[in-house]
């Protein structure tokens, strides 16, 4: 394989039943792609058969390759050491779960051309009206305490440049917050309306509870370190 001008990143955790139809349909969206790609799958501790699956999979198609965690270390860990691992200029994430559409790819890397890095807005949201309702609330809470504008900070179809992304050290819990994070680094962020589809197989990893006051937490941090940022400028006679 030619050395990759796209990494595409797809944590997963329990999902066996989607990895193939994931495959195939990243492969169908990239088909007219111009220019070389890869697929990095990071299997976050599965046992569901999730590590065998992709390991069956990476092992017939060569552009796509695994990373597999000994045990679960959260959905963070996972995205950081796929980041890690990509060898292309630019870099996409994206969830294992069917609901991204990796159709939208396309559309993220063009607006990439002239940002840093571009967020998928997922503005008709497929999942139940709790959830829907939930992460609206969430959303304008983070944006208020964090000084954002960012439409949906939970949506993991982004992009990134992948010189940015490597200026950026993550921590448990924070890639809720890239956007913000690549902002206090003084890289430019933009929005695009993606797809949204309703879950297939498997179940949500998340809950309306069992995120909420972990999220919270981080939020805290991340308005702290806004707060706290250096400013100055060097000012040569």
């Amino acid at each position: 394989m030619k050395q990759p001008t796209i990494s595409i990143v797809v944590p997963l955790y329990n999902e066996v039943d989607n990895i193939e139809l994931l495959g195939n349909a990243i492969i169908n969206a990239m088909k007219d792609a111009s220019y070389e790609y890869e697929v990095v799958f990071v299997d976050d501790g599965s046992i569901d058969g999730s590590a065998e699956k992709t390991k069956e999979w990476c092992a017939a198609h060569n552009n796509f390759r695994s990373i597999h965690f000994k045990k679960n270390a959260g959905q963070t860990a996972a995205m950081d050491a796929g980041f890690k691992h990509a060898k292309g200029s630019y870099v996409v994430s994206m969830d294992a779960d069917l609901q991204n559409d990796p159709a939208d790819i396309p559309k993220l890397l063009e607006k990439l051309k002239t940002y840093d890095m571009v967020c998928g807005w997922r503005q008709k949201r497929n999942d139940p009206w709790l959830k829907r309702i939930s992460s609206k609330v969430a959303n304008a809470i983070r944006n208020k305490l964090s000084q954002e504008e960012i439409k949906d900070t939970g949506c993991s179809l982004k992009a990134y440049r992948k010189e940015c992304l490597d200026k950026i050290k993550l921590f448990n819990g924070m890639h809720r917050f890239l956007p913000t994070l690549f902002k206090m680094e003084g890289f430019t962020v933009a929005e695009v309306v993606v797809n949204h589809r309703p879950r297939r197989f498997g179940k949500s990893k998340y809950g309306v509870f069992n995120r909420a006051f972990r999220a919270f937490r981080d939020l805290l941090v991340v308005r702290w370190m806004k707060e706290r940022k250096l400013n100055y400028e060097v000012k040569n006679d």
